[in-house]
């Protein structure tokens, strides 16, 4: 077994790292990875079922987990094929290990630090947005970007971020996510943006702002039936926490 004494260059050819989870976390375009504990990584129990995915996962693992270095005697090609697959399995690895309470705790951090961006939609006032699967199947669909406030999905605004698979974030995070803490759940914003010419409703837009607004009062009364707060002017991102004493009273 090797030494983790080896160097790994980063995609700008600048920076180096000793290790090869720095090395990938470090890349242009992995912005939106946390770094899984090499504990949960070497565990075979986590890696149930990920051998139809990817083959040879025991040398996989030593590569990630720097047990071992890619044989700079094989071929190019076969050492391009190592490394993309150490990649993929590292990335599956990761959805699994961000509904983990120590993944969860990790990915709170990355949410409070918008690394993932904020919603565009005007109403919802930059809340976070959090990543997440169409399926948990890799090579089906790229990640999407799911908003709190207005619960919608986004395509990731930079062209590296669109091309991720989604079954590395998984179908469940988001959910898990917020279950996990509640009070980042953001207040619900019910405004409505009417479209006007000279204050006066556009024709076209009548019907569909009627069923727009009417939605809105069906949504105000299922907030208030949950005891969900809502309001016009709320900023997006974090509600504040709720006094479960004082709720109780």
């Amino acid at each position: 077994m090797t030494s983790r004494q080896s160097e790994y260059v980063s995609d700008s050819g600048s920076d180096y790292t000793e290790y090869w989870v720095d090395w990938f976390l470090g890349s242009r375009g992995n912005e939106y990875f946390c770094d899984v504990d090499l504990e949960y990584i070497t565990d075979r129990f986590n890696l149930t079922g990920l051998n139809q995915y990817v083959d040879r996962i025991g040398l996989l693992v030593d590569i990630i987990t720097d047990r071992t270095q890619i044989s700079e005697t094989q071929p190019e090609e076969a050492r391009a094929r190592l490394e993309d697959n150490a990649k993929f399995l590292y990335a599956l690895i990761h959805a699994r290990y961000i509904i983990t309470s120590r993944g969860l705790s990790k990915m709170l951090e990355k949410y409070r630090n918008g690394d993932f961006g904020y919603c565009p939609r005007v109403n919802c006032k930059l809340t976070p947005l959090l990543p997440v699967g169409l399926s948990d199947k890799p090579r089906v669909a790229s990640v999407k970007l799911y908003c709190p406030n207005c619960e919608d999905l986004y395509n990731p605004k930079s062209s590296r971020h669109s091309s991720i698979d989604g079954a590395f974030f998984g179908t469940s995070f988001p959910a898990m996510f917020l279950q996990n803490y509640p009070e980042l759940v953001p207040t619900h914003n019910v405004d409505v943006y009417i479209p006007k010419i000279f204050g006066f409703q556009l024709h076209t837009q009548a019907q569909l702002t009627r069923w727009r607004l009417l939605k809105r009062e069906q949504l105000l009364k299922r907030l208030e039936g949950l005891k969900i707060d809502y309001g016009k002017e709320v900023p997006g991102g974090f509600a504040e926490p709720v006094d479960e004493v004082a709720g109780a009273k």
